[in-house]
């Protein structure tokens, strides 16, 4: 399937990394244990963080890049899914978060590692636990052209079992994890501000 003439005046309105994360703010945060394409967030105007890597690294591959989404997988928290770029070799992302923290970067980190870990201090649950732990390789979406995953209908959670099942490279150790300390109350009101209770993880 095809984008349909309004789509494309659409995403010629999203024309770089950074009016594509602009766009992602501007919609709702999607509570719901679901996953919709591209087609479905450009209509409904709503995303959770895999949707939205997902229509983010569709806007990319509209503007000219490659479709890429990471996985970033966590301890008692939510994984999160970001869309990457490269400009000059240098890495970037575009995100949907329920956190203002884990949303966007710019593409100055010389390698994914890097880009990963300038998250990590971010990335915290409800009760100020840093929880990243792992993460994949870059998978490029274009290998579910034949499904239609930009604009079909069906649910797309093959592709995060995909995700689910790939590699993922630890960031920390044992002992690391029992060193860390816990975000700052005040980093945790900021990284909420505007979050959407419904989507939130509980932590145990």
């Amino acid at each position: 399937m095809e984008w349909t003439p309004d789509e494309i005046s659409f995403l010629k309105t999203v024309s770089n990394p950074d009016k594509i994360q602009g766009f992602l703010d501007s919609i709702d945060y999607n509570p719901n244990y679901e996953c919709r394409s591209p087609r479905w967030v450009i209509r409904n105007r709503s995303a959770h963080c895999f949707e939205g890597a997902l229509f983010a690294a569709a806007a990319l591959r509209f503007a000219g890049y490659s479709p890429l989404i990471v996985d970033m997988k966590a301890f008692n928290d939510d994984d999160h899914v970001i869309a990457v770029f490269q400009e000059g070799g240098h890495w970037g992302a575009v995100a949907k978060s329920n956190f203002t923290t884990l949303r966007y970067r710019e593409p100055v980190y010389r390698s994914l590692r890097e880009l990963v870990m300038s998250y990590f201090d971010f990335y915290f649950n409800l009760l100020g636990e840093k929880s990243l732990r792992s993460y994949s390789l870059p998978l490029n979406l274009s290998i579910f052209d034949s499904r239609d995953w930009t604009t079909t209908d069906d649910d797309l959670e093959y592709i995060g079992d995909k995700l689910e099942n790939s590699r993922h490279y630890p960031v920390v150790d044992k002992k690391m994890i029992s060193n860390l300390n816990r975000a700052s109350e005040t980093m945790v009101k900021a990284g909420l501000l505007g979050s959407n209770e419904a989507g939130l993880f509980k932590p145990a």
